[in-house]
C-alpha cells in the first residue's frame, strides 16, 4: 500500500512539474513585458569595434518585428514571397522552420513605406501566438509550425485595420490569449488559446486599435487587461471583458502609440508621443483594478516606441533630442541625462542597451544612480528604419534590422 501511494505522489509530482515546465511564457520584452531581463555576467565594457558577432541572417525580409527567445529556440516574424511568415531558428542560427500566417502587410501611400513584420510572438508551452500585420492570428505548434488554429482580426472580429497595421504582441494566460481587433463594436477579444474560440467580445472603449502590446495585471479581486488605443490607456475586466476605466493620453492626435504599460503595485506608468498630449504619465490603479487617477504628467518627456525602463524607482526613457533621461518615479521631474541615440531601451544586469534610431548600440553601465557609458557600436546589416526593440538571452544580445537578424556576445 506504501508502495502504490508513493508512486501515486510520484507521478502527481511529475505531472505538476512538467505543467510547471510548459506555462513557461516567453514574450514581447521579458518575462514582464517591461524590457526588463534576467541576467548576469555580463560585458562592462565593449571592444572598440563592438561585442563578439556568433552569427547573422539576412533572409527575414522587411519588417521590424523583434525576436523571442526560448530555452533552446528563436521565433520572429518575417516575410517570404508576399506571405507573412513565422520562422524558427536554433540558438546557432540554423532555421528550423517556417510556417506561412496569411499575407504580409505592404500598406498603401505613405504608409507602403513600412511594409513588412511588426508583432512579437508570444510563447507557452509548445504552442506559439504570431499575428500578421493585416490582424490574422494564429497559433502554431513550437516544434514543428504546424498551424493550430487562426482567426482573423478584421473579417472575423470585424477589426479596424489601421494605417500601418497590427503591431500588437498579444498577451496570454493560463487559459487564454487576448487580442486587440480595434473595431467599434468589438475592440477587445478573449479567445480560448487552445482552439482560438471565442470566450468573450469587448466594445471597451470603442477607440481604434494603435500599436501597443497590452498587459495583465493580476489584483487580489480580478485580472485586468490594460492597454492603449489611439486616444486612451484603458482597462478591462478579464473575467468578464467589461470596461472598467479609461484616461485621456491624447488631448489631439498627433503622435503614435506603440509602449507598452509598465506596472508597479499600485502604479502604472504610460509614455506617449503626442505633441498636444500628457508625455510621461503615472497613474495609480486602485486596489480592485476598478479605477485609476493621475498622479502627475511630464509633457516634456516623449517617446513614440521605443519603450522605457522602471528601476531602482526610477523611469528611463530616451527622447528625441537625443538623451537617456532619468526620471524621478515618485514626482515626474528629470534629475538626470546623457546623451544617447532616440531608440529602443532594455535593461539586463544593472546595464541599459539602447538601440537608436539611427542604428547606433549603445550601452550604459548604472552605477551610484549614474549611467556610465560602456561601449558603442553601429549595426551595418540590414536595411530600412531601426525599429526593432533589442534581446537579450543567456549572454547574447539580438537584434533585427530589416531583414537581417543579428546575435552578439556579451557576456
Amino acid at each position: 500500500m506504501k508502495k502504490i501511494n508513493f508512486l501515486c505522489c510520484l507521478v502527481v509530482l511529475l505531472f505538476i512539474s512538467q505543467f510547471a515546465i510548459s506555462q513557461n511564457v516567453y514574450q514581447w520584452r521579458g518575462t514582464d513585458r517591461d524590457g526588463k531581463y534576467a541576467e548576469s555576467g555580463l560585458l562592462t565594457e565593449w571592444p572598440e569595434d563592438g561585442p563578439q558577432l556568433l552569427w547573422s541572417t539576412e533572409n527575414l525580409g522587411p519588417g521590424y518585428a523583434a525576436p523571442v527567445i526560448t530555452s533552446d529556440k528563436l521565433l520572429i516574424v518575417g516575410v517570404e514571397d508576399g506571405l507573412s511568415k513565422l520562422f524558427a531558428f536554433d540558438l546557432n542560427g540554423n532555421i528550423l522552420w517556417k510556417t506561412p500566417n496569411g499575407k504580409s502587410f505592404v500598406g498603401d501611400g505613405f504608409s507602403a513605406r513600412f511594409p513588412g513584420a511588426r508583432s512579437t510572438p508570444t510563447v507557452v508551452g509548445n504552442m506559439v501566438y504570431a499575428t500578421s500585420g493585416l490582424g490574422r492570428l494564429a497559433c502554431f505548434d513550437l516544434n514543428t509550425g504546424k498551424e493550430l488554429w487562426a482567426v482573423d482580426m478584421v473579417n472575423d472580429l470585424k477589426g479596424y485595420l489601421n494605417e500601418f497595421g497590427y503591431a500588437e504582441s498579444v498577451v496570454v494566460d493560463e487559459r487564454a490569449v487576448y487580442c486587440f481587433p480595434g473595431g467599434k463594436d468589438i475592440s477587445v477579444a478573449k479567445l480560448d488559446r487552445f482552439s482560438g474560440e471565442t470566450i468573450w467580445k469587448s466594445e471597451a472603449t470603442g477607440d481604434t486599435t494603435h500599436f501597443v502590446s497590452p498587459i495583465l495585471v493580476n489584483l487580489p479581486s480580478r485580472k485586468v487587461f490594460i492597454s492603449v488605443s489611439r486616444h486612451y490607456v484603458f482597462g478591462v475586466d478579464c473575467a468578464s471583458g467589461d470596461l472598467l476605466w479609461k484616461y485621456d493620453i491624447a488631448m489631439r492626435y498627433d503622435g503614435d502609440h506603440a509602449n507598452s504599460p509598465v506596472y508597479k503595485a499600485p502604479y502604472l506608468y504610460v509614455v506617449t508621443n503626442d505633441d498636444k498630449g500628457k508625455g510621461t504619465v503615472k497613474l495609480e490603479l486602485s486596489a480592485d483594478g476598478s479605477s485609476v487617477k493621475e498622479v502627475w504628467t511630464n509633457e516634456e518627456v516623449k517617446n513614440n516606441m521605443g519603450g522605457f525602463v522602471l528601476h531602482d524607482n526610477k523611469l528611463f526613457v530616451t527622447t528625441e533630442n537625443k538623451y537617456l533621461n532619468i526620471m524621478d518615479q515618485e514626482t515626474g521631474s528629470v534629475l538626470d541625462k546623457v546623451r544617447s541615440s532616440f531608440g529602443c531601451t532594455v535593461f539586463a544586469d544593472n546595464k541599459f542597451i539602447v538601440y537608436g534610431t539611427n542604428g547606433d548600440v549603445r550601452l550604459f553601465n548604472y552605477e551610484n544612480e549614474n549611467l556610465n557609458p560602456g561601449g558603442l557600436f553601429k549595426v551595418s546589416m540590414g536595411s530600412r528604419e531601426h525599429f526593432s526593440h533589442p534581446v537579450v538571452a543567456n549572454g547574447v544580445l539580438y537584434i533585427r534590422h530589416g531583414e537581417a537578424l543579428l546575435a552578439w556576445n556579451i557576456k
